[in-house]
C-alpha cells in the first residue's frame, strides 16, 4: 500500500511540476498577472507534493531519503523549489518562476528515470550526520542553482541589449542591474551553506574515519567547486566583478556543482560514490 502511495504521489509531483511549467510557459508569451497567480499557485502545490513525497520515502525506508541517485535529485528539486519560493516573498523578478519551473521539470524527469528502489542503507552512511551534511550540501546546491538561472537571464538579456536589436527576451526579463543583484544575493546564500555542508562533511568524515579530509573526488571537487565561488565573491567585493562576468561564473560555478555531485560519481568514484 505504502509503495502503491509512493507511486502515485510522484506522479502528482511530475504533474504539478509540468503544469507550473506550462503556465509559467503561457505567462511568458502572454504576460498576464491571472496567469502568473495560477503559475505560482502551481509551483506552490508541486512544492508540498515533493515535501510529502519526501517525508513518505522517510517512513518507507526509516533514514533521510538523500542517499540513492532517485533521491538526490527529488531533494534537489525541493531545494530549488523552495529556495525560489523563499526568495519570492523577498524580491519581484519578472519571470524569474519560468527559469525555474524548467529547472525544476528537468530534475524531477531525471528523477523519474532513475531507480525507485528503496535499499538498506550502507554501513558507511548510517550516521545522524548524513541528514546535516547532506541536507544542507544540497539546499546550497538550490540556491546555488538560481544563481545560475539569473545567470542565464542576464546573459539573455545583456545578449538583446548588446545587439540593439531589442527582441523576444528585452521585454520579458528584468532588467541587467535586477539580475546582477539577485545573482548576488542568491550566491551569498548558497556560499555560506555550501560552506557548512562542506564542514559538517568533515567532521562527520573525523568521526567516520579519524580524519578531516580524505582527498577522494567528491572531496577534492568539491573543494574546487567552493574555491570557485569564493573567488567570485572576492572579486566582485574587492575588485568590482559584476554584470557579464559574475554571470558567466555563476554558470561556470553551477555546472562544477553538477559535476561533484554526478559526474564524480559516474567518472571517477570513490568512497563518496553511493550510485544506487
Amino acid at each position: 500500500m505504502m509503495d502503491e502511495t509512493s507511486y502515485f504521489l510522484f506522479q502528482a509531483v511530475l504533474a504539478a511540476s509540468i503544469m507550473a511549467l506550462i503556465f509559467y510557459g503561457i505567462f511568458f508569451v502572454k504576460q498576464k498577472e491571472k496567469i502568473r497567480t495560477i503559475a505560482r499557485l502551481t509551483l506552490l502545490t508541486s512544492g508540498i507534493l515533493q515535501t510529502l513525497y519526501i517525508l513518505l520515502r522517510y517512513l518507507q525506508a526509516g533514514y533521510t531519503p538523500i542517499t540513492s541517485q532517485h533521491e538526490t535529485i527529488v531533494f534537489f528539486a525541493w531545494s530549488v523549489t523552495w529556495a525560489y519560493l523563499s526568495f519570492r516573498w523577498r524580491y519581484t523578478v519578472k519571470n524569474f518562476g519560468a527559469f525555474i519551473s524548467l529547472l525544476v521539470f528537468i530534475l524531477l524527469l531525471i528523477a523519474a528515470n532513475a531507480s525507485r528502489t528503496i535499499l538498506p542503507l550502507p554501513p558507511a552512511l548510517q550516521s545522524n550526520w548524513l541528514p546535516i551534511h547532506a541536507g544542507i550540501s544540497v539546499i546550497s546546491y538550490g540556491f546555488l542553482a538560481l544563481g545560475f538561472c539569473s545567470g542565464v537571464m542576464y546573459l539573455l538579456q545583456e545578449r538583446e541589449l548588446k545587439s540593439k536589436r531589442f527582441g523576444y527576451f528585452f521585454t520579458r526579463l528584468p532588467s541587467l542591474d535586477s539580475l546582477d543583484q539577485l545573482n548576488s544575493h542568491c550566491l551569498a546564500t548558497g556560499f555560506i551553506l555550501f560552506t557548512l555542508g562542506i564542514i559538517t562533511g568533515s567532521i562527520w568524515a573525523s568521526n567516520a574515519w579519524g580524519t578531516y579530509w580524505h582527498w577522494d573526488p567528491k572531496e577534492t571537487w568539491s573543494l574546487i567547486t567552493w574555491f570557485l565561488y569564493a573567488a567570485q565573491i572576492h572579486q566582485r567585493f574587492s575588485a568590482g566583478w559584476r554584470g557579464k562576468r559574475a554571470a558567466v561564473m555563476a554558470v561556470i560555478g553551477f555546472a562544477a556543482v553538477l559535476f561533484t555531485l554526478w559526474g564524480v560519481t559516474y567518472l571517477l568514484g570513490g568512497v563518496h560514490s553511493y550510485a544506487r
